[in-house]
């Protein structure tokens, strides 16, 4: 990656961070760059938790760069603005999501895919351009590169609208590539109620198409259906449900961050249906071939979105006033949250009042 000079690091900032594979979140004092001439600095008003945040501060994945500072959905109001920034201005309610820096020149980022960067920095345990490491949204202060950050609508509530800059990315993005935003009446599943999982049904309901919940627990179905809006659930575990649900829906998105197999849900495909997988399993998932090759189905990935996208889901959930259910909590929480998350003991996303304050 070319270097670009940045300001020296002489921002002193508080934050949250763990320090070894316990995971366990402390206070943590760090220092930011100054605010560049593409950059904006953003005052932090809330941070989602995201399931990323779990593996990273336990190193599930042996990538992360201790002392970790996670959070990618964040929420906040711009306090300084870079002399080469002209679409934002101080004052401005934004949000930064996964991506904090990608190369800039290769057929990715001059087609607005910059996601698939190979050269892509995430907001935190990432390098940045001038070689430092990124710390993300724990924290009271980020100074961000204006092309990484996005506006969050009027009517959307900050603490409420944190998760979208990944959550709501991750599931719109595959939604839009299987042309779930304008050709309603499809039947579309989503595999779990989680952060992704709740998100994906509100928009695929708003779009206008028959949603199934697809769950190992039972206990879910009202909440999806009376809660969320559902129309349809398949207990995965039920071999009877199962059964009647093959051939049933044209996606599927799976947003599973736990172990499993994908055969049976290729199943509930339709001949020529997609499954877009989006959770992100430490270890490898099992993939049969009869499902696959049976039904003439497509296994496809999906990795947060691109900026443009990332505006136009948010622009989405503003006009469509689609929001993320939180329980909301205090920094000294952060521990208590991340081992309820994993036990999946939240309804649907953990977001942090960094700021203090509530529902702005």
């Amino acid at each position: 990656m070319a270097l670009q000079s940045t300001p020296n690091h002489t921002q002193t900032v508080a934050g949250w961070a763990a320090h070894d594979s316990s995971g366990k979140i402390v206070p943590f004092i760090f220092k930011r760059r100054e605010n560049g001439v593409n950059d904006v600095t953003i005052k932090v008003m809330y941070c989602g938790i995201c399931h990323t945040d779990l593996h990273h501060v336990k190193n599930d994945w042996g990538i992360t760069m201790y002392p970790v500072v996670p959070g990618h959905e964040i929420t906040g109001v711009i306090t300084k603005v870079g002399s080469n920034v002209k679409n934002f201005k101080i004052g401005n309610r934004v949000g930064v999501g996964c991506l904090a820096a990608s190369c800039l020149e290769c057929e990715f980022c001059k087609n607005s895919q910059e996601n698939y960067c190979d050269q892509i920095q995430f907001t935190y345990n990432g390098i940045f351009w001038d070689g430092s490491i990124t710390y993300g949204g724990y924290s009271n202060m980020l100074v961000a590169d204006h092309r990484y950050v996005v506006r969050v609508p009027d009517n959307l509530r900050m603490d409420a609208a944190a998760p979208l800059l990944c959550a709501g990315i991750t599931v719109f993005s595959p939604m839009k590539d299987c042309q779930l935003l304008d050709s309603p009446g499809k039947k579309v599943g989503i595999v779990d109620l989680g952060g992704l999982g709740h998100v994906a049904v509100k928009m695929a309901k708003a779009f206008g198409h028959h949603v199934t919940v697809i769950s190992t627990s039972p206990s879910k179905e009202i909440e999806a259906k009376q809660r969320l809006g559902a129309d349809w659930f398949i207990v995965s575990t039920d071999d009877e449900q199962m059964q009647r649900g093959k051939r049933t829906l044209d996606v599927i998105l799976d947003t599973v961050s736990a172990h499993h197999s994908l055969g049976p849900i290729l199943e509930l495909l339709k001949v020529n249906g997609t499954l877009a997988v989006v959770g992100a399993p430490s270890r490898p998932m099992e993939l049969p071939s009869f499902p696959l090759i049976f039904g003439k189905r497509a296994v496809r990935g999906s990795m947060t979105g691109s900026m443009e996208e990332t505006q136009e889901m948010m622009d989405v959930c503003g006009k469509l006033n689609i929001t993320c259910d939180i329980e909301l909590i205090q920094p000294d929480q952060i521990n208590e949250a991340l081992d309820r998350l994993a036990r999946n003991d939240v309804r649907y996303r953990f977001v942090i009042d960094i700021a203090g304050n509530s529902k702005l």
